[in-house]
C-alpha cells in the first residue's frame, strides 16, 4: 500500500491514449479546486486488484481517497471514478466536505483493466478499457458493487481505521470522462438502486459499443431516480463512431424530455479534461445538493407513459417463493391464476389479494386463458395436451399431441396454441375449434412463444423469442390466419442475442404489452415500442390485467409475482370484441 497525492489525467478512445484540446481554452478556476489554508487534507491510498471474476485475467490499479472527517462508526458516502484520479478530486473533496457542500465521501478511483502479455517484450497487453467502459449492460456495475467496493472495505487507512462504505444508492455517485463517462451513466442506468448521481464529462454517447441507443431508451423507459451533470465542448471529437458534441446535446434533450434532474455546461473545448476539471466542484455541489434527501424519478413527457402510469402507483410484490412462474390469466371476476411450471402447481390470487393453491398437479402447465363461460384452458406440457377446467375445477382434455407453450381463447371459442419445437426448428401455431378440430395455421417462427388477440379479435399477435420480432396475422372468418408479417420491433439488451419476448397481452385501446428481457415493452397499434416498464427484480415472463376493473397489471417474474395499478383496462379474450380508436400514424 502506498500513500500518494498525485493527480493523473488521461483520456482514452478505444486502446489509444490521446491528448486533445481546442486552442485557447481558459476557464475560471473554482476556489474549491485549489488547496486552502486551514482545510484538513484527506489521504489517498493506492492498491492493485487482479482477482476479478467478472473481467477474468485483468489487472488494474485503484486509489482510495479518505477524507480527514471520516469516522468508521458511520459508513461514508462513496464517489466512484473511472480512469483513476481526475479533476483534482482529492483537493475538491477536501474543500467541499470541509464547507459542508458535500457529505463525508470516500472516493474510489479505478483504472480500466488490462490482461498482461505473457512476454511484455514481444507482445502488447490486452487493454480492456473499451470493453468495460463503452459496453452497455450491467457487467461494470456488478464489478464495482460485487468486487471493487468489497475489496476497498477490506483495506485500512494509514492509521489502521477500517473503511466502511454506505450500501445506500442515494449515498453513491459515479463519474468519468469520455468512455468513463458513459460507463458511469451505464452503471446508474442499470442499477439506479445502487448509483443515483452521475458526473459525465465529454461523454461517449456514440456508436462504439451501442451507447448511441441511450437517447432513445431514455425517452421510452419509465424514468429512474438518477441525477446527472453533463459537460461537453463544441470542438469535441467527430470521428467514425459519431459526433460527441451532437450526441451529448441529444442526450441532454432526451434526459430533459424524460423528466430527469439534469444540469449541463457546454463550452468550446475539445476532447480533454480542462473544462471538466474546472466544473468538477460545481458538478459535485449539484449532485450532492439537498443530501440526504433522496434523488427522485421525474415525470416524463412520453405520452404513452403518461397514459399508462398513475402518479404514486408503484410496483407491489404480491407473492414470492416459486421456481418459475408463467401462464397468468384473469377470469371474469378479475381473479388471477398463474402457474409455477417446475413445481407443477396452479395458484389463484383472490379478490382479497390472498394466494391459494388450486391445483397440486398441473402437469407442468404453462399458458392459460379463460373463455366467456368461465372455463380455464391450460397447456399441459407433461401430457402434451390442451386441457379445460370448469368452474368446479373438473378437467377435460380437448386436444392431444401438442408440445405447446402458450394459448389464447377467442370470444367465439377458437383456441390458438403456440408450439415451439426448439430454438433451431420452426414452430407451429395450432387452431383448435370449439368442435375439437385441430389444424395447423402457421409454421416457421423461431421459438413461437406468447400469443394474444387484438381487442377487436381480427389480429393475432405471436412473439418469436429467438429474434426481436412480434408477428402479426389477420384472423379470417373461419379462424385461419393470413397476411403473416414481422410487425412489432423490440429492443434487445446489449448482452443478449435476442429480445426473448415471452407472453403478451393487449389493453382495450389496442396497445400491445410484451414481456421481454428488457422489461415490459409497450407497443402502439402500428407495432412501435413507445414505452418500457422495468420490473423491480428485472424479470418478466408474462402478464395479465386483473382486479375488479381489470386496470391492474399482474406480472410473473421468475420466483415472484408483482402487480401495479394502471390508467388503462385490459382486453380479455372472453370480452365482446371492441374496436379501438384508429392508431395515430
Amino acid at each position: 500500500m502506498h500513500i500518494v497525492r498525485t493527480f493523473a489525467f488521461i483520456f482514452c478512445i478505444s486502446t489509444k491514449i490521446i491528448f486533445a484540446q481546442a486552442p485557447s481554452e481558459n476557464y475560471p478556476v473554482d476556489p474549491a479546486s485549489e488547496e486552502q489554508a486551514g482545510v484538513p487534507k484527506g489521504e489517498v491510498l493506492k492498491f492493485t486488484f487482479e482477482n476479478s471474476k467478472i473481467f477474468p485475467g485483468t489487472w488494474r490499479e485503484y486509489w482510495v481517497y479518505v477524507p480527514a472527517q471520516y469516522k468508521p462508526d458511520r459508513p461514508a458516502c462513496v464517489y466512484i471514478n473511472q480512469d483513476g484520479i481526475q479533476w483534482k478530486a482529492p483537493v475538491v473533496f477536501d474543500n467541499l466536505i470541509y464547507k459542508g457542500e458535500m457529505p463525508v465521501t470516500i472516493g474510489v478511483f479505478v483504472m480500466h483493466g488490462k490482461v498482461r502479455a505473457a512476454n511484455g517484450n514481444e507482445a502488447n497487453d490486452r487493454f480492456n478499457r473499451s470493453f468495460e467502459y463503452d459496453g452497455l449492460g450491467d457487467a461494470y456495475a456488478r464489478f464495482i458493487l460485487d468486487e471493487i467496493l468489497p475489496e476497498v472495505e477490506r483495506q485500512k487507512t494509514s492509521d489502521g481505521r477500517p473503511i466502511r462504505l454506505s450500501k445506500n444508492g442515494n449515498d453513491r455517485a459515479i463519474g468519468g470522462s469520455s468512455s468513463g463517462a458513459v460507463c458511469a451513466f451505464t452503471a446508474a442506468w442499470e442499477r439506479p438502486d445502487a448509483f443515483t448521481r452521475v458526473y459525465s464529462a465529454i461523454g461517449t454517447y456514440v456508436g462504439l459499443r451501442g451507447a448511441d441507443r441511450y437517447h432513445t431508451l431514455v425517452r421510452k423507459y419509465e424514468p429512474k431516480p438518477v441525477r446527472i451533470f453533463l459537460q461537453d465542448g463544441a470542438n469535441d471529437l467527430n470521428i467514425y463512431a459519431g459526433d460527441w458534441w451532437m450526441a451529448n446535446q441529444t442526450m441532454l434533450r432526451a434526459l430533459t424530455f424524460a423528466g430527469y434532474e439534469v444540469k449541463h455546461q457546454w463550452g468550446e473545448g475539445g476532447h480533454n479534461g480542462k473544462h471538466g476539471t474546472a466544473l468538477f466542484p460545481e458538478a459535485m455541489r449539484f449532485l450532492w445538493k439537498d443530501w440526504p434527501k433522496p434523488v427522485k424519478a421525474g415525470t416524463s413527457q412520453n405520452q404513452m407513459l403518461s397514459a399508462l402510469l398513475i402518479p404514486g402507483q408503484e410496483w407491489e410484490q404480491v407473492s414470492e417463493g416459486y421456481k418459475f412462474t408463467e401462464g397468468i390469466a384473469a377470469n371474469q371476476s378479475g381473479e388471477i391464476f398463474y402457474q409455477d411450471i417446475p413445481n407443477s402447481k396452479t395458484y389463484k390470487i383472490g379478490p382479497d389479494g390472498k394466494v391459494a393453491t388450486i391445483n397440486e398437479d398441473s402437469e407442468n402447465a404453462s399458458g392459460a386463458e379463460f373463455d366467456k363461460s368461465g372455463n380455464r384452458y391450460e397447456v399441459a406440457k407433461k401430457s402434451l395436451s390442451i386441457v379445460r377446467y370448469d368452474a368446479k375445477n373438473n378437467k377435460q382434455e380437448i386436444a392431444r399431441d401438442i408440445a405447446g407453450n402458450d394459448l389464447t381463447v377467442a370470444y367465439n371459442g377458437n383456441v390458438y396454441v403456440t408450439a415451439p419445437d426448439g430454438r433451431e426448428k420452426p414452430s407451429t401455431i395450432y387452431l383448435i375449434r370449439p368442435n375439437g378440430e385441430k389444424i395447423v395455421v402457421d409454421k416457421g417462427l423461431l421459438f413461437a412463444n406468447g400469443v394474444a388477440l387484438s381487442p377487436d379479435q381480427t389480429l393475432l399477435y405471436a412473439t418469436e423469442s429467438a429474434s426481436h420480432w412480434v408477428w402479426s396475422f389477420q384472423v379470417l372468418p373461419d379462424g385461419t390466419l393470413s397476411h403473416k408479417q414481422k410487425f412489432g420491433w423490440l429492443h434487445v439488451r446489449d448482452n443478449d442475442e435476442n429480445a426473448w419476448a415471452d407472453g403478451l397481452t393487449c389493453d382495450r385501446e389496442g396497445r400491445i404489452y410484451v414481456a421481454t428481457r428488457a422489461g415490459i415493452q409497450v407497443l402502439d397499434q402500428t407495432g412501435r415500442v413507445n414505452a418500457i416498464l422495468p420490473t423491480p427484480n428485472g424479470s418478466v415472463s408474462n402478464m395479465a390485467f386483473g382486479g375488479k376493473d381489470f386496470d391492474t397489471i399482474y406480472v410473473t417474474a421468475n420466483e415472484k409475482i408483482y402487480r401495479r395499478k394502471l390508467n388503462v383496462k385490459g382486453a380479455n379474450g372472453w370480452d365482446i370484441p371492441n374496436k379501438p380508436e384508429a392508431p395515430k400514424l
